[in-house]
């Protein structure tokens, strides 16, 4: 089976494509900077893994020796004014790299969705300029164009499952009114594998999303239901720039700013897939919104914070699951209080105390603060 390479494997999408294409029977190679990251996947032992970087001309090409096609996953995301020019550079030294190697066909992109004819934030204009770099040298390119990503962990996720966990009310900049078309990871890692196979007459830029095409303001409320949350009160202003509302969501979420401030720019454009493309050439039924914000909360609802990415053979375990390299601020906020005590009495009369704290009863100190907690759930 032909052998395929993997950038970014330690990222979000990365580290989930690996066991999808590994599944599909390719043999997978992994160029990362830090080998030692991958220690801990469940599927290190089943993948070849070279030392290098994306800029090193010298060990991309090693890594892309044998290899029939690989995947540019690699993208700038933090707070550097130079992110542009760095990402520029690293397809460059990928295309010149790929022209060199004897058996690859193809380069796999995942890219931002977006009108090239919009006025573009510069972290999709920087998405979009990825792409004709890499279409520029003589390998064939697919570009696969997605909006945001719904999966435990991915960074557009997060940020909206905080901004919804931590504000039962908000004001929110006027772009929370723009449209979007949400797409599941499974769905993404989907459409990314069939990539391979695609025939030379199919476009070189394929826009992917879901099946519905909601409002930021939607999803938000929409996942407040999903999460069992009351409706949110959201009330648009025309006032808040997107640095200051990035500023704002690095205070209030586990998010740096550095990161909020690409995603909100993102949001100031409308996302929506225009073409038939992905059904003509990637045809795929796409799982919707709520689905797939129903499987990224798995984690949280089952309590499972830490150690579900070392059970490979978990059953139902899905690619919204988390993976040792997703940041710290990925999952969601659980806090636990455990205490022991040892006591002669039975189970029964034990669980008759416990569950008898509260209501007129009382608490065990401070009722006006428990009262208040209340009224604030």
């Amino acid at each position: 089976m032909e052998q395929i390479l993997v950038t970014g494997a330690t990222g979000y999408i990365g580290g989930r494509l690996v066991p999808e294409l590994l599944a599909a029977g390719y043999r997978v190679r992994c160029l990362a900077r830090t080998p030692a990251k991958l220690q801990d996947f469940p599927w290190r032992a089943d993948v070849d893994v070279v030392p290098g970087d994306v800029t090193d001309a010298g060990s991309l090409t090693a890594a892309m020796e044998g290899c029939a096609a690989a995947y540019f996953l690699v993208h700038s995301m933090g707070g550097d004014e130079r992110f542009a020019e760095h990402d520029r550079r690293a397809a460059e030294v990928f295309r010149d790299a790929a022209a060199t190697a004897a058996r690859l066909e193809r380069i796999v992109y995942l890219g931002g969705l977006g009108a090239d004819e919009d006025d573009l934030s510069d972290h999709l204009r920087s998405r979009h300029e990825v792409g004709r770099v890499l279409a520029a040298g003589p390998v064939r390119v697919t570009e696969l164009r997605a909006a945001v990503v719904i999966g435990s962990g991915s960074a557009s996720f997060e940020m909206l499952r905080n901004l919804v966990d931590h504000l039962p009310g908000m004001v929110c900049p006027r772009w929370v009114r723009n449209r979007c078309q949400p797409i599941a990871v499974r769905d993404v890692l989907h459409q990314l594998v069939a990539a391979l196979r695609l025939p030379a007459a199919a476009p070189g830029v394929i826009e992917i999303g879901g099946p519905d095409v909601l409002t930021y303001e939607e999803m938000m409320q929409t996942f407040a239901a999903v999460a069992g949350l009351r409706r949110r009160l959201i009330v648009p202003v025309p006032l808040l720039s997107p640095r200051l509302s990035s500023l704002w969501i690095g205070l209030v979420t586990p998010l740096p700013a550095g990161l909020a401030r690409p995603l909100v720019e993102s949001l100031l454009n409308e996302v929506v897939v225009r073409g038939d493309e992905a059904r003509r050439w990637l045809p795929h039924d796409a799982i919707d919104f709520r689905t797939a914000l129903e499987l990224a909360l798995r984690r949280v609802e089952g309590f499972d914070v830490s150690t579900s990415w070392s059970s490979a053979g978990l059953p139902g375990r899905t690619p919204a699951d988390p993976l040792p390299t997703d940041p710290d601020w990925a999952g969601g906020t659980l806090l636990a209080d455990e205490r022991e005590a040892t006591t002669t009495a039975s189970p029964a009369a034990v669980f008759a105390t416990v569950a008898g704290i509260g209501g007129r009863r009382g608490w065990l100190v401070a009722d006006p603060l428990w009262i208040a907690r209340g009224g604030l759930d």
